[in-house]
C-alpha cells in the first residue's frame, strides 16, 4: 500500500541488526552497556547545564547599562594628578589597560583585542556595560584571571564615583548606581563591596511575593564592607553567607537584580536563568596551587591540621569530609559588624517570603556566629576573614602579627606567606590625601574591618604553623 523510500529501509535493516547484536550480548555486558551510556549521558547534561549557566552569566542583562563605551573611554580624564597626566601620555589601548588596573577591572579571558567590557560586565548589544555577578566574583591571582574568584581589586566606589562626575559632564542620564551612591558607600576599601546592604535596600521595596511596593520608607542600615567568597567552595555549603542563614538555592541569587524596574513576573521568568547560573557556580573548579609543595612537610601538616582545625574546617583528600557548622561569634571573636548588620525583620523577608518559597527552604532568623567554610583553593582567595581584612595565610595562623594597615600589589603573590604580596603600615600615610588612593589601603581600624579574633592558630608552635601552612597549599 505505501511507498517506502530505499534510504528508509537500509536504516530500518541496520536498526534491527543493531538490535539483534544487543540481544546477543549477555546480561552483565548489557548492564555494563547501559551503565556507559547513563553515565555519559549524566555527563553531557552536566556540562552542557553549566556551560548554560556561566554563558547566561556572560550574555544576559538583568540590570540597566551603567555606562557606555564613550563615557568609560572619558574616565581617565577626571583622575587626580598625576594619574591623568600619566594617562594621556598613553597610547589607546594602554590607557585602557591602565584604566582596568586603576578600578580593578578584570579582562574577559576571551577578549584578545581589548574590546570587549570588562569580566564583570555584559554588552547590552550596543555600547552599554551593564554589571553581572563576575564583577565581584571574577578576579585574578597572580596575574591569573579565574572567573568565580573573588575580585579583591574591585574599585567599585571610585568607578562610580568617577562615571557620574564624566556623564555630568556628557549631559547623559544617571544611572541607578550613580544615584545610589548618594546615600549608599558602595565600598570603603577597593577590594570589598556593602553587597550585603544592598540586598537589604532592594528587598525592603518587595512584597514577599517579589510586587514592587515603594511606599516603605528605608530600613535601618548599618554599613559595612565584605569579601566576596569563592564559588567553588559553594557546592559543599549547605546554606549561602558568612552567617548561613539563607538557603542555598538560587532564588536567594536574585535579590540583587531587584531593582524596582524588575517587575515580579520579569523575576519570575529568569528562574530557570538563575538554576543553570547556581549550578555553573557549584561546577567550579578548584585552582590548583602554581608553585612547589615540600610533600614530606605538607603531610606533617595535614596531621595538625586534622587534629587543631578540621573539626570546623573538614578533611580533604580521597575520604575528604566538611559538614558546614556556624562557629559563635564569642568564640571566633572576629568583626560583629556582618552578624549584626542584618535585622530579624530582613531575616523574616527571606523566610516568608518567595526567596525561600514561603518558608519551605530553611531559613536561619537568628544566627549565633559566622559559618567556618571549606578550604579548598585557599592559596587563592586571599585575603582572608569574612570583610577581607588579613592578607595572607601566614597572618591568618598568627594573630598577634597582622598589619593594622596594608596595601597589595597588582599582580605579585607572596609564596612565603601564601597570600597577597602588601606594604605593611601602622596607619594610612598621611601624604595620601586623594580619597580614591585611600581605598587602596585596608585600614582594620575602620568600623567593620577589625582582623581581630580567630586566635585558635595561637596554640601551635612556630615548626608546626609552618607546616600547616606548607599543607593548605595542597588544598
Amino acid at each position: 500500500m505505501f511507498n517506502t523510500p530505499r534510504r528508509s529501509l537500509q536504516m530500518g535493516n541496520q536498526s534491527t541488526l543493531a538490535l539483534r547484536r544487543i540481544t546477543e550480548l549477555t546480561m552483565w555486558q548489557f548492564l555494563q552497556f547501559a551503565m556507559m551510556c547513563f553515565i555519559v549521558a549524566s555527563a553531557g547534561t552536566t556540562l552542557i547545564a553549566s556551560e548554560d549557566g556561566y554563558r547566561i552569566l556572560r550574555t544576559h542583562q538583568y540590570l540597566p547599562p551603567d555606562f557606555d563605551d564613550e563615557t568609560f573611554a572619558a574616565l581617565w580624564t577626571v583622575w587626580p594628578e598625576p594619574d591623568r597626566s600619566q594617562a594621556a601620555a598613553l597610547s589607546p589601548i594602554q590607557r585602557r589597560r591602565l584604566m582596568f588596573s586603576y578600578y580593578g577591572l578584570m579582562r574577559d579571558p576571551a577578549d584578545l583585542e581589548d574590546t570587549r567590557p570588562a569580566l564583570g560586565y555584559v554588552s547590552d548589544g550596543k555600547t552599554g556595560w551593564v554589571m553581572s555577578c563576575l564583577a565581584c566574583h571574577g578576579g585574578k591571582v597572580a596575574g591569573q584571571v579565574i572567573p568565580g574568584l573573588p575580585n579583591s581589586h574591585f574599585a567599585l566606589q571610585t568607578l562610580t564615583e568617577d562615571v557620574r562626575l564624566v556623564k555630568l559632564k556628557q549631559f547623559k542620564k544617571l544611572s541607578h548606581m550613580d544615584l545610589a551612591i548618594s546615600n549608599v558607600p558602595l565600598n570603603v576599601t577597593n577590594g570589598t563591596t556593602n553587597s550585603v546592604i544592598f540586598g537589604v535596600l532592594l528587598g525592603r521595596y518587595r512584597n514577599p511575593d517579589m510586587s514592587v511596593d515603594l511606599k516603605r520608607l528605608p530600613p535601618p542600615l548599618v554599613h559595612h564592607d565584605m569579601d566576596a567568597p569563592p564559588f567553588w567552595n559553594v557546592r559543599k555549603k549547605s546554606s549561602l553567607y558568612i552567617d548561613g542563614f539563607s538557603p542555598k538555592t538560587h532564588r536567594p541569587l536574585m535579590q540583587f537584580m531587584l531593582i524596582p524596574k524588575n517587575s515580579k513576573e520579569t523575576v519570575y521568568g529568569w528562574e530557570n536563568d538563575f538554576k543553570a547560573i547556581l549550578q555553573w557556580i557549584e561546577s567550579v573548579p578548584v585552582p590548583k596551587y602554581p608553585g612547589p609543595i615540600d610533600a614530606s612537610l605538607a603531610e606533617r601538616g595535614r596531621t595538625i591540621f586534622e587534629a587543631n582545625c578540621a573539626s570546623c574546617h573538614g578533611t580533604y583528600g580521597p575520604n575528604g569530609k566538611y559538614e558546614q557548622q556556624t562557629v559563635a561569634i564569642a568564640d571566633l571573636q572576629t568583626d560583629p559588624t556582618r552578624l549584626q548588620a542584618l535585622t530579624p525583620e530582613h531575616r523574616r523577608w527571606m523566610k516568608t517570603g518567595w526567596m525561600s518559597r514561603y518558608g519551605e527552604d530553611p531559613v536561619i532568623e537568628n544566627p549565633q556566629g559566622y559559618v567556618a567554610p571549606p578550604l579548598d583553593g585557599i592559596w587563592a582567595s586571599a585575603p582572608y576573614f569574612h570583610n577581607g581584612s588579613v592578607p595572607t595565610l601566614w597572618h591568618v595562623l598568627r594573630p598577634d602579627q597582622r598589619p593594622k594597615v596594608w596595601k597589595r600589589t597588582e599582580d605579585g603573590y607572596d609564596h612565603p606567606r601564601v597570600g597577597l604580596e602588601v606594604e605593611e603600615f601602622s596607619v594610612v600615610p598621611a601624604s595620601v590625601k586623594v580619597v580614591a588612593h585611600r581605598r587602596r589601603y585596608f585600614d582594620t581600624s575602620l568600623p567593620g574591618k577589625s582582623a581581630a579574633g580567630h586566635t585558635f592558630p595561637e596554640k601551635l608552635t612556630e615548626d608546626e604553623k609552618h607546616a600547616v601552612l606548607e599543607y593548605l597549599k595542597s588544598l
